[in-house]
C-alpha cells in the first residue's frame, strides 16, 4: 500500500481509489503536466515476473493507442524501485455497479448507458482487442452523463494468450483469491466457452454485454450463487429468467438479449454493433417496440377478432393450398474457388476489379502485372464466359479500371487515360464517352442509358461542388448528379449503383480523410429528390435483387432488408461474408452479384489488427522496428535520426502524433486536439513538431509544438482551406506546405516565421510558391542545403515527382515517369527517394552551379512494398527506411491473385439470414 505523497516517476500519490483483482488504484498528480491520473499498481508478486511483465508491456502498448470517448485512456507505465503501475485517465463518478445497487435502471436512462458501452466494444473490436472482464464494476458514470469503460484488455495483458485452457487464469480470480465479491462478480459475466476455459473471443464481450443490459433492466444480476463454482454451474446449465425483465423492455431489445445471450457461441449475436443499431433504434423510436408482455396481456375483447380472421384465413389456405404441397426448398449454396482463366493477377487497386454480367454467365476482370510499379497503366480487361475455360483479352482496353456492365450485358464500362469509355463484350474498338471521366472508380450503368461516377480528379469539372457525376452511354455531355454536404464536412461521394430504371441512386459519402468503415450509406431519389441516410458505418453499398443492401465494414460484407421504394432498410444489419479484399485508399472492395444469384469476390485480409513497423534496407532485408502493431501512418524521422514521428490512429474522428525513441522503445503523445492530427515535420533543430489539425469540418490548419511534449501548442496558420504541413528550409524560417479548397486541387505555399527561441516566434503571411489552375502540387520537400524544392504534381494526369529551384526564378525537372508521391532528399548522399507503388525508387543527381541534373530512377530495393507513400521515411543515414506494413517484403513477393471465389444462390442465402419483411 502506497502513502499519500509518495512518488511514482513524475506522479504524486494523493488518496487510495480501491483494489480489484489487477492491483490497487490510486488517485495521483502528474507533476510535470499539472493534471490527475489514475495509477493501477500491479501485485508485487507479478511485477517481479520478467515474462508477464514483458508481456503486460506489450499489451499495454496496444491499449495505449485505443482512443474513444467511451474508453478510459491508457497513458503509460511507470515504474520505481517501490512499485510499477499502469497509468490510465482518471474518471470521476460512480461505477454502474453502484447505480445498479439502488435497484432497476429504468428504460429510457438504461438504454443511453447500454448504447455508449456498445459503440466502445464495437470500437475496440474492430482494433481486435477484446475486454474479457466486462461487468459493472468496470463502467464508470460521470457526473456529465458518459460513460467510460475501465480496465479495457486489461485481462489479457495479465493473463496472457486468451486461449488459455485454464479459467484461473482469470486475472480477477488468480489474483485476488480472497476477495470473494470480486471473483462472483467477474464469474457472473463469464460466458460458457469462458467459464470451460476455451479460447476467447469477442463473442465473450458480446455475452457479458448482455448480462449487463440485463442486470441494468432486471436489477439483478442474469446468473448468481453463493460461491464461484455455483455461480459457473449457472452459467453452463441454467437458463435466464426472463420474467424478470420489466413489462416496458421492447420488443426489439429482448430479441437482442437473447442472441447476446445464446450459452452456443456459434449461435450468438456476431457483432456487438448490431447491438448499437437496435439500442438506437428503440432509443429513436420507444413506441414502435411494444413489449412481448404487454402484447400477452392484452384483453380477450381485444385479440378475439384476430383469432377469428387468423381462423378464417387459416381454412382459406387449407382449401388453395393442400398441406401436401410444401414450399420448394431454397437451393444448395456451393463455394467454388475459380481460375480467372489468364495468366495474370487481378488489379488490387485503386477499384472494382472483378465484375460479373446481369444473367451471371461472364465475368469481366482488369489484370495488373504482379509487382509492377506502374501496374495501373499496364492493366487489361478481360472476359471469361463461365461456360469456358480461358479468358479473352479486350483490345483497346489498356490501362483499364473500374469495369462495369450495361443492364443487357451486352458493353462494359470502364475508365483509361482519363476518359470514360466502353466497349463491347464480343470485342471491337473501344468507344470514348467522355473525356476526364471518373477518377479510377468504378461506374454504374442505369436502365434509362445514364451512367452514374464519381468526379474528376483534374479537368474543368475539378474542384466544383459535384458529388457524382452522369454521362449518357451514348456519350455527351457531363452534368451533375449529387452535391457534397458540406455542413456534413463531406469531401467525397463515391460507388454509385443505378436504382429503378435510374429513379434512385445509392453511393457511399465519406466526411474528411476518415476511414471508409465510418462512411455513410446514402440513396437519394432522382432528378432531385431528397437524400436519405441509410446507413452510417459502412462503404461500397449494393442493392441485391434479392430484396437486400448489402455493404463492407472493414473486410466483412453485411446484409440488411432493403425497401427500394422507401428507400430504406426494413431490418438490421447481418454479417453473411468474411475477408473480402478491399482498398482503404478508395473505398473499393472487390466482390460483385449477378440477378440470378450467383456472387463473385476475391479474399482478402482483416488488417483491424494494425501495421507492423519494420526497418526495411537496400538488400531488401527486413528487422522489427517496434514490436506492437498499430495504425502507423506519416513517419517522420527527427534529424539526429534518434526518434521517429508518426500519426497512429484510424482517421476520423481521432488520430494523433506520437514520438517514439526507437532505441528505448519508449512511445509518447504529442497531440490532444480534437479530429486528426496529421502530417508532423520536424523543424530543423529537432526541438519542435509540426503538424496539420483536421477537425472535420473541412478546414484544416497547421500547428507546431515542443517535440518534448511540454508546453501548448501554437497555431501557424488560419482560414477554411485544406493546409497540409510539408516541409521546413535548413534554416529553420520557412515552411513549405500545400492548401486546397477542395481534395482535388492544391497549390504550394511558403510560411515565412520571425522570431528566435528566446524571443518566441510568430508567423508571417503565407505566400504562394506554385498556383496552376487545373493541377494538384502536394507534400513539398526541401533538399538539405535549401536550393531546391521537391514536390509532386498531377499536371499529366497522374502524380510525378518534380524539383524546382527554390526561391526561383527557374524551369522544372521531371524525375520520375512511372508515378511517384512522397519525395524525400537523403541527408547522407545525393539522392532522391520517392515512392511508386509498390517499390521504393531513388534518383541520383548532381547540381552544376544553377543547374540540376537528375540521373534514371532506379529501385532503392527490390522488395515490393504494399504500403502509401506517408508510411514510409528514409532515416539520416540513407541506408534504411522505416516503413509501416500488413505483411513484410518477402511474404508480399510471392502473391499472385489469379482466383477468386464463385458463389451459387447467395439470394437463398441472404434471404435465410435477413429475412425480407413481407
Amino acid at each position: 500500500m502506497l502513502s499519500a505523497g509518495a512518488r511514482l516517476g513524475p506522479y504524486e500519490i494523493l488518496a487510495p481509489l480501491g483494489a480489484g483483482g489487477m492491483g490497487e488504484v490510486y488517485r495521483a498528480r502528474d507533476t510535470r503536466l499539472g493534471r490527475e491520473a489514475a495509477l493501477k499498481v500491479l501485485p508485487e508478486s507479478f511485477a517481479r515476473d520478467a515474462e508477464r511483465m514483458a508481456r503486460f508491456e506489450r499489451e499495454a502498448q496496444v491499449l495505449a493507442a485505443l482512443n474513444h470517448p467511451n474508453i478510459a485512456t491508457v497513458h503509460g507505465l511507470e515504474e520505481s524501485t517501490e512499485a510499477r503501475a499502469l497509468v490510465m485517465e482518471l474518471v470521476e463518478g460512480p461505477t454502474l455497479a453502484d447505480r445498479v445497487a439502488h435497484g432497476p435502471i429504468p428504460i429510457e436512462e438504461a438504454l443511453p448507458i447500454a448504447r455508449q458501452i456498445a459503440e466502445a466494444l464495437e470500437y475496440a473490436h474492430e482494433r481486435g482487442i477484446v475486454h474479457r472482464d466486462l461487468k459493472p464494476a468496470n463502467v464508470k458514470l460521470t457526473p456529465d452523463g458518459v460513460v467510460k469503460i475501465l480496465d479495457f484488455g486489461l485481462a489479457k495483458a495479465v493473463a496472457g494468450d486468451a486461449s488459455s485452457s485454464n479459467v484461473n487464469a482469470s486475472p480477477t480470480l488468480s489474483l485476488a483469491a480472497t476477495q470473494a465479491g470480486i471473483i462472483l462478480g467477474t464469474a457472473a459475466y463469464m460466458a460458457p466457452e469462458q467459464a470451460r476455459g476455451k479460447p476467447v473471443d469477442r463473442r465473450a464481450d458480446i455475452w457479458a454485454f448482455g448480462c449487463v443490459l440485463y442486470e441494468m433492466l432486471a436489477g439483478r444480476r442474469a446468473f448468481d450463487g453463493e460461491s464461484v463454482s455455483d455461480i459457473l454451474a449457472a452459467v453452463l446449465k441454467t437458463e435466464i429468467d426472463w420474467n424478470a425483465l420489466p413489462e416496458t423492455t421492447p420488443r426489439s431489445i429482448r430479441a437482442i438479449l437473447l442472441r447476446c445471450l445464446d450459452k452456443d457461441a456459434r449461435r450468438r449475436l456476431r457483432d456487438i454493433g448490431e447491438a448499437r443499431i437496435a439500442i438506437e433504434d428503440a432509443i429513436a423510436q420507444p413506441e414502435a417496440q411494444p413489449s412481448v408482455q404487454a402484447e400477452r396481456a392484452a384483453p380477450l375483447w381485444r385479440v378475439l377478432p384476430w383469432c377469428l380472421a387468423g381462423v378464417l384465413a387459416t381454412a382459406v389456405l387449407v382449401a388453395f393450398w393442400a398441406p401436401w404441397r410444401q414450399p420448394p426448398r431454397p437451393e444448395t449454396l456451393r463455394k467454388l474457388e475459380v481460375s480467372i482463366g489468364a495468366d495474370a493477377s487481378l488489379m488490387r487497386r485503386p477499384a472494382t476489379a472483378v465484375v460479373l454480367s446481369p444473367d451471371g454467365k461472364m465475368l469481366a476482370f482488369v489484370t495488373g502485372e504482379l509487382n509492377n510499379p506502374r501496374a495501373r497503366a499496364s492493366g487489361q480487361l478481360f472476359v471469361r464466359r463461365l461456360d469456358q475455360a480461358t479468358a479473352t483479352p479486350l483490345a483497346g482496353t489498356e490501362g483499364a479500371v473500374g469495369p462495369f456492365f450495361s443492364p443487357d450485358g451486352q458493353w462494359i464500362g470502364f475508365t483509361a487515360d482519363q476518359k470514360l469509355k466502353k466497349v463491347s463484350v464480343s470485342g471491337g474498338a473501344a468507344i470514348t464517352l467522355c473525356d476526364r471521366g471518373p477518377s479510377s472508380l468504378s461506374g454504374s450503368w442505369a436502365e434509362d442509358g445514364n451512367i452514374f461516377f464519381n468526379k474528376p480528379t483534374i479537368g474543368p469539372l475539378a474542384g466544383s461542388d459535384t458529388g457524382l457525376l452522369k454521362v449518357r452511354s451514348e456519350g455527351g455531355k457531363l452534368e451533375p448528379l449529387t452535391t457534397l454536404d458540406k455542413g456534413a464536412g463531406e469531401t467525397q461521394h463515391a460507388w454509385p449503383q443505378a436504382l429503378q430504371g435510374g429513379k434512385a441512386v445509392l453511393y457511399t459519402a465519406r466526411a474528411g480523410r476518415g476511414p471508409w468503415e465510418d462512411a455513410s450509406i446514402i440513396a437519394q431519389a432522382l432528378p432531385a429528390g431528397p437524400r436519405k441516410v441509410v446507413h452510417r458505418g459502412g462503404f461500397h453499398a449494393r442493392y441485391l435483387p434479392s430484396g437486400h443492401l448489402v455493404y463492407m465494414h472493414r473486410v466483412t460484407l453485411f446484409a440488411a432488408p432493403f425497401d427500394p421504394e422507401k428507400l430504406e432498410m426494413t431490418g438490421s444489419p447481418v454479417p453473411v461474408l468474411e475477408s473480402v479484399l478491399t482498398d482503404s485508399l478508395t473505398g473499393g472492395a472487390q466482390f460483385a452479384f449477378a440477378n440470378d444469384g450467383t456472387a463473385v469476390y476475391s479474399p482478402g485480409s482483416d488488417p483491424s489488427g494494425g501495421l507492423s513497423l519494420l526497418w526495411l534496407d537496400r538488400e531488401g532485408k527486413t528487422e522489427p522496428l517496434r514490436s506492437v502493431p498499430a495504425r502507423y501512418s506519416f513517419l517522420r524521422f527527427s534529424p539526429d535520426g534518434t526518434r521517429l514521428a508518426m500519426v497512429i490512429g484510424e482517421g476520423l474522428p481521432k488520430s494523433d502524433v506520437w514520438v517514439y525513441e526507437w532505441e528505448r522503445d519508449t512511445l509518447s503523445r504529442l497531440t490532444s486536439e480534437p479530429g486528426q492530427n496529421v502530417f508532423p515535420v520536424w523543424t530543423p533543430d529537432g526541438r519542435r513538431i509540426s503538424y496539420t489539425n483536421d477537425p472535420g469540418t473541412g478546414a484544416m490548419n497547421i500547428f507546431w509544438k515542443r517535440a518534448d511534449g511540454t508546453g501548448e501548442a501554437q497555431r501557424l496558420t488560419e482560414g477554411n482551406t485544406r493546409q497540409s504541413a510539408g516541409s521546413w528550409h535548413p534554416g529553420g524560417k520557412m515552411l513549405a506546405f500545400y492548401e486546397g479548397t477542395e481534395s482535388v486541387r492544391s497549390d504550394i505555399m511558403i510560411l515565412p516565421m520571425d522570431g528566435d527561441e528566446a524571443t518566441g516566434w510568430k508567423p508571417g503571411k503565407p505566400t504562394p510558391f506554385m498556383t496552376t489552375p487545373f493541377s494538384s502540387e502536394i507534400t513539398p520537400a526541401f533538399s538539405p542545403d535549401g536550393r531546391w524544392l521537391a514536390y509532386s504534381s498531377n499536371e499529366t494526369g497522374q502524380f510525378e515527382i518534380y524539383v524546382r529551384p527554390f526561391p526561383g526564378p527557374g524551369g522544372k525537372w521531371q524525375i520520375s515517369s512511372g508515378g511517384g508521391s512522397t519525395p524525400t532528399w537523403s541527408l547522407a548522399a545525393k539522392e532522391l527517394l520517392y515512392w511508386s507503388g509498390p517499390k521504393i525508387m531513388v534518383c541520383p543527381y548532381t547540381v552544376a552551379g544553377d543547374s540540376f541534373r537528375a540521373e534514371r530512377p532506379r529501385a532503392w530495393t527490390e522488395a515490393p512494398i504494399d504500403i502509401v507513400g506517408p508510411r514510409l521515411a528514409l532515416h539520416p543515414d540513407g541506408k534504411r527506411v522505416a516503413v509501416a506494413v500488413l505483411k513484410a517484403p518477402e511474404q508480399q513477393a510471392e502473391v499472385k491473385r489469379d482466383k477468386v471465389f464463385l458463389i451459387t444462390n447467395f439470394f437463398d442465402e441472404l434471404r435465410r439470414l435477413a429475412p425480407p419483411k413481407r
